[in-house]
């Protein structure tokens, strides 16, 4: 183990060293709450009856959320700050690290104390309840993948660590987690391909005390949708862009205060800052069979002007094709974790239920059952874990991803099925969540954007 200087206290007020490993700062963050009384005080706390999402009520309103005005800040053209590829051990290990392990750990305990009892008022109501997404914040959530020197957590790319927290979280519930993520997938795409002025501009409002609701807009509601070939357009008109379309599916549509949009751009797909307050964004409610608890909705862009300088990343669609990479690699991690719910719930319920005198684990067709669930469950997550390692790692993970992606979509629907099956009667009904995380899981295949590492 290496040595580290004497501590000193951060700006945040956190103990920290001079140097660290890559997720160290996490680390100290993450832990400084968990021995706080938040945790157990949100656990404990019985959970209010949730209003039902307020634009199922009124449907389409003209206008986004008004929130904050981002104020314009540092050098327009210049690059910006950028963290460095994770080093290569020269060993294959995909074990987690000592560091990650501790990440880990806490953000499981946020999963079971906080998600896991808010989940079903939550699915019911469409929306996560604020002090679910507060706790997240206060873990540092949205700052995992911003470089330590923009004021994150982040020395290293993150997609490893950004995988792991992603799976423990779903195994709490996939909904809220995907609302607890969605902030932080803005967060680490301006930290990805973000100029100097996109960075100073946008990110200080995700490293303070008020975390501003964003989402990652790139679902569209086409029949054959093709994500990496848009209907949303966007047209140059002088200095200003001007971006037409909708965009479905997108977390914390209501309360959202900063998009990245997904739009054609001249033949070739990329990304652009949208602020909800711009003149033709309009928001409409969108619940759909799983995922209910992200709150999410129909994002639509009618003859909306934004400012050239709110193109992210490069235009050619290459930095498009890595944001949709590296979404599939997020919501393969997701699916991992509610795959693992499932298990963990059905595993205990066969050995004790009953029929003919003995458990039904003993009838060979429900061990054979549940041992696939498992295999299963494991392939897809040692595929995640080698893409999401390669990604880190600053190399190409197309492939990985790909083959993690098909395998999550394909397994995670069976290990729902499954789990479904297993309970019986019980497998349909509310007073188990295995039917809630059956509609989740149908999502890995579904979605696109929303979330990122």
């Amino acid at each position: 183990m290496s040595t580290t200087k004497p501590q000193r206290t951060s700006r945040h007020g956190l103990a920290s060293t001079e140097r660290r490993d890559p997720i160290g700062y996490a680390v100290a963050a993450l832990g400084a709450v968990a021995r706080s009384d938040l945790i157990d005080r949100l656990g404990l706390r019985k959970q209010t009856e949730q209003a039902v999402f307020t634009l199922t009520r009124g449907g389409f309103t003209t206008m986004g959320a008004a929130g904050r005005t981002f104020k314009r800040a540092g050098k327009r053209g210049a690059a910006g700050a950028r963290v460095p590829a994770a080093s290569r051990p020269g060993v294959f290990d995909l074990t987690p690290t000592e560091d990650e392990q501790m990440l880990v750990d806490v953000v499981a305990e946020l999963a079971t104390d906080v998600l896991r009892p808010a989940a079903q008022d939550a699915d019911e109501a469409c929306e996560a309840p604020a002090e679910v997404l507060q706790a997240g914040h206060e873990l540092g959530l949205p700052t995992l993948g911003v470089p330590e020197s923009l004021g994150g957590i982040s020395e290293e790319r993150s997609a490893t660590a950004g995988a792991l927290v992603a799976e423990a979280l779903a195994r709490g519930d996939l909904g809220l987690a995907v609302a607890s993520l969605a902030p932080g997938a803005v967060a680490t795409a301006i930290s990805l391909w973000g100029t100097d002025a996109q960075q100073q501009t946008y990110l200080p409002a995700f490293t303070g005390d008020d975390v501003p609701a964003a989402a990652l807009a790139l679902t569209e509601p086409t029949v054959l949708f093709d994500v990496l070939s848009p209907a949303t357009t966007a047209r140059a008109e002088g200095a200003e862009y001007v971006l037409d379309g909708t965009k479905a599916l997108v977390p914390l549509a209501s309360t959202a205060e900063l998009f990245v949009v997904g739009a054609d751009l001249d033949g070739s797909p990329a990304l652009f800052l949208v602020e909800s307050g711009t003149e033709g964004v309009g928001i409409e409610a969108d619940p759909a069979m799983g995922v209910r608890a992200a709150g999410l909705g129909r994002l639509h862009l009618d003859g909306v002007r934004i400012p050239a300088e709110n193109l992210l990343g490069a235009a050619d669609g290459t930095t498009y094709a890595e944001c949709v990479r590296l979404s599939r690699l997020a919501w393969c991690a997701l699916g991992v974790g509610v795959g693992q719910a499932v298990l963990d719930y059905v595993t205990p319920y066969v050995k004790e239920r009953k029929a003919f005198g003995e458990p039904v684990a003993h009838r060979q067709s429900v061990a054979f059952m549940v041992a696939t669930m498992a295999t299963e469950l494991q392939a897809m997550r040692l595929l995640t874990y080698k893409a999401a390692s390669r990604a880190a790692q600053g190399r190409d993970f197309a492939r990985e991803v790909a083959l993690a992606r098909k395998a999550c979509a394909e397994h995670g629907m069976r290990i729902g099925l499954d789990g479904v099956q297993l309970l019986g009667g019980h497998g349909f009904v509310k007073d188990h969540p295995v039917e809630r995380w059956y509609r989740d899981l149908r999502a890995l295949g579904v979605m696109e954007g929303a979330v990122l590492v």
